[in-house]
């Protein structure tokens, strides 16, 4: 008795990520992040916690060069690195 296969009744259907494409740098325009980010994850044992500024500044690099879709550094966990310098009031008369 043999089985048959049959693969062609179901079809497979790919999804976009949730979160948008997530393109590759076949450019390299941020290769250097991604560099310094790779460095400093091997000087620290792959402890990414370490490495996070590195890390914040690759991804904003991608975001720039729109290779991934531009996300607030909030809802990336960064909220701690940010520089929330809100220009001083003149208050002067």
């Amino acid at each position: 008795m043999s089985t048959a296969m049959n693969f062609g009744t179901k079809t497979f259907k790919p999804r976009p990520p949730d979160k948008g494409s997530f393109p590759l740098d076949h450019l390299g325009e941020c290769k250097s992040f991604k560099e310094r980010f790779m460095r400093c994850l091997r000087d620290n044992s792959f402890q990414s916690g370490l490495c996070r500024e590195e890390s914040k500044e690759y991804l904003e690099c991608r975001m720039e060069r729109q290779l991934m879709a531009k996300e607030p550094l909030q809802k990336l966990g960064f909220k701690d690195l940010i520089n929330d310098e809100k220009p001083e009031e003149n208050n002067s008369l």
